[in-house]
């Protein structure tokens, strides 16, 4: 009697949430250590059935579904406080009941979309050989970047934001066999940020929502950066899941495209990455001095737009929170991955064999 008890308590609908979560953690586990195993069973098989059925929902629903789920989540622990206070709910049972959503929340989070933190780097999945890091070839890349970005200079007055969505699909559908995409593995329609004032104090342009496979841009984005974030959170959608490569997917997608309104978004985002990791050598002002006046007003114009915005205190609790949250999934450089996108600029310009697989693609 008493073992059936046990077996009754152990395997019932209150414990089944702590079992999922469990589970996951193993997974979890067992996933960071065999990453071709994750990129084969989960990456490339269940996450882009995942992603297609979780979008085809969503892309009916104007708002964020994530961000309404998150509404919820914090009313509903509003609720069962006061509950608790007002002694309608027993202690234990406020715990148990924050506890199982925990559970539920990390077990979620990983199946639908958090697996892919364990897949293969960017390096083993596309096929692109790592360039050993030296100063004299990081001034060559960042020369030919800043001579991209100077011919691709453009106003952005005359496109709008659903032409430059066409025109991110477009090159994300003609690269998908270079990039390892089971395009279109769902539909991406971008959203608003529900908050995206406060947003914008903390500099966050844009982030995807995992649990509902959902894009989300800030309304205060200029025109210059739109094609640049949308395929960076694009890229989120597709399972890329490190910010590093994000940002490469977006510049890969972005330069490689026929429109030079995308072509000058992506250069000249990644070229502010170049020129932070290049300021310690000695003809960094000579370098500065090779980037036309119009690029380097409207660097300039996008660094004031954000930092008239930016609230210090929001920014900083902010990128400690993304710096643990990162770190937690085993990105060992936590909130510096977004500098990453360097290396990988490094490493595609320098492997030949990448370059011409590229060109195969977009011709």
């Amino acid at each position: 009697m008493a073992k059936g008890k046990f077996r009754t308590i152990a395997f019932s609908w209150t414990t089944l949430p702590f079992w999922l979560a469990l589970v996951t953690f193993g997974l979890t586990e067992l996933f960071s250590r065999y990453p071709e195993f994750t990129e084969q069973v989960y990456s490339q098989t269940l996450f882009p059935v995942v992603a297609s059925v979780l979008t085809f929902f969503n892309k009916w629903v104007s708002f964020s579904i994530d961000d309404a789920f998150y509404a919820l989540l914090i009313v509903s622990l509003v609720v069962i406080v006061i509950l608790t206070i007002f002694r309608r709910i027993r202690i234990t049972k406020f715990l148990l009941l924050i506890f199982q959503t925990l559970a539920v929340c990390y077990a979620l989070f990983y199946w639908l979309w958090g697996f892919n933190y364990y897949r293969n780097t960017v390096n083993d999945r596309l096929e692109i050989s790592h360039a050993k890091p030296d100063s004299a070839q990081l001034v060559k890349v960042l020369q030919s970047l800043i001579s991209e970005t100077n011919k691709s200079y453009c106003s952005f007055d005359s496109i709008s934001k659903p032409e430059i969505t066409r025109q991110v699909e477009s090159s994300y559908q003609k690269l998908a066999p270079f990039l390892k995409l089971k395009y279109p593995q769902g539909v991406r329609v971008a959203k608003p940020i529900t908050l995206s004032s406060f947003f914008a104090k903390a500099s966050i342009a844009g982030y995807y929502g995992p649990f509902f496979s959902e894009v989300h841009l800030n309304d205060s984005l200029l025109m210059i950066e739109y094609p640049q974030v949308l395929a960076h959170e694009s890229a989120h959608q597709f399972g890329v899941t490190s910010e590093a490569e994000a940002n490469f997917y977006s510049w890969l997608v972005c330069s490689q495209s026929k429109s030079k309104h995308l072509r000058y978004s992506g250069n000249i985002n990644t070229l502010t990455y170049f020129l932070s990791q290049a300021k310690r050598l000695n003809n960094f002002a000579d370098l500065v001095h090779q980037i036309d006046k119009p690029v380097i007003n409207d660097i300039r114009k996008m660094q004031q737009h954000w930092e008239r915005m930016r609230n210090e205190k929001i920014d900083k609790v902010a990128g400690k929170v993304n710096d643990v949250y990162l770190k937690t999934n085993k990105v060992k450089r936590g909130i510096e991955d977004y500098f990453g996108v360097v290396q990988f600029v490094m490493d595609f310009k320098t492997d030949s064999l990448a370059q011409k697989r590229v060109d195969g693609c977009v011709r």
